[in-house]
């Protein structure tokens, strides 16, 4: 079994940082949450060439998935730079649609796929709120054993932090399948919607400590940099160490996923904890030493620290995730 990633997967690593470190992804985050979705779609485009969301949809789709590991890796990164939009309820639509086939699946698949179609995911007992539907062509709602095509963005809700914007789906719609099929798709389509946010996450907790890490090299007190100082140190290092703890049981359950495991469910809560425990921690070492200058607007930072908790929450809280694990 390998523990590492291969160099391809590194290389992809690699590729999304650079796309994204060129482009201006902050100011995206802030027209995102002001309502502009264009500059934050212009990213969405750029990661679709980088075959980003064609990693959750089958090749008879015009995929190349469903890859698990590939897709670890790029939400990583896409957390890490904050990309805006509904990342993971994408993906996890991917998943619910190619496995539940059809019409619906030729539809839609070939359109997520290539980064053409953006959509919304709504799973009755995750949650009654779809991400960012006021982009998305369409939002899917399960419930039970029906899967429903709603248009429109239907009524929204306050939201922690302003660039994931929740809406509560619109009744009615259009039926696209139901019966045992959907309940069984709805599944493994959580479960990676809860995976992708986990990797989300991580992401995310990185980028909240370079940051805290840059700026105490720079802040002084006493004449030196507060980076200096033991208790400073050991606060970094604690946030540091939930965050590679977090990794391999990212890793661990993207395996397991891959492999359809009898305990991939139970992998990917332990991840979803993990991380998302991990990121929260990240944001509060990030907030006490910045200071009051990390509430600041005009400081990057502020998005990151709205941003972590609720990815903690996100398709699964850590108590629900907790109880997945124990049940198996």
């Amino acid at each position: 079994m390998r523990f590492l990633l291969t160099d391809e997967q590194r290389e992809f690593a690699r590729s999304l940082d650079a796309l994204l470190t060129a482009a201006d992804v902050p100011s995206a985050v802030r027209a995102w949450a002001a309502g502009d979705h264009a500059p934050g779609l212009a990213l969405w485009r750029r990661a679709a060439e980088a075959g980003v969301f064609a990693l959750a949809v089958p090749e008879a789709y015009g995929g190349v998935g469903p890859l698990p590991v590939e897709t670890a890796v790029a939400c990583v990164e896409l957390g890490r730079h904050g990309v805006p939009g509904p990342v993971v309820e994408s993906l996890a639509a991917g998943v619910l649609l190619g496995s539940v086939g059809g019409a619906a699946a030729k539809e839609w698949l070939p359109g997520i796929a290539a980064g053409t179609e953006v959509v919304s995911l709504a799973v009755a007992g995750y949650g009654p709120y779809a991400l960012d539907a006021d982009a998305a062509g369409a939002v899917f709602v399960v419930a039970g054993d029906e899967l429903r095509v709603v248009r429109g963005p239907g009524e929204p809700v306050p939201s922690l932090d302003p660039a994931r914007r929740l809406f509560r789906p619109a009744e009615g719609g259009e039926v696209v399948a139901s019966g045992a099929r959907v309940r069984e798709a709805a599944r493994a389509a959580a479960a990676w919607a809860t995976f992708a946010t986990a990797a989300q996450a991580l992401g995310c907790g990185e980028a909240l400590l370079r940051a805290t890490v840059a700026y105490v090299k720079q802040r002084t007190q006493f004449g030196v940099p507060v980076g200096s100082f033991q208790a400073v140190k050991h606060r970094l290092a604690d946030t540091l160490l939930g965050l590679e703890f977090a990794r391999p049981l990212l890793y661990g359950a993207a395996v397991e996923l891959a492999g359809d495991a009898p305990g991939a469910g139970a992998a990917v809560a332990a991840a979803k904890v993990a991380a998302g425990e991990a990121a929260y921690a990240a944001a509060r070492t990030a907030l006490q030493l910045h200071g009051a200058v990390g509430y600041t607007e005009e400081l990057d930072l502020a998005w990151w620290l709205r941003r972590a908790r609720p990815l903690r929450d996100a398709w699964g809280t850590p108590s629900v995730c907790r109880a997945r694990v124990l049940a198996g």
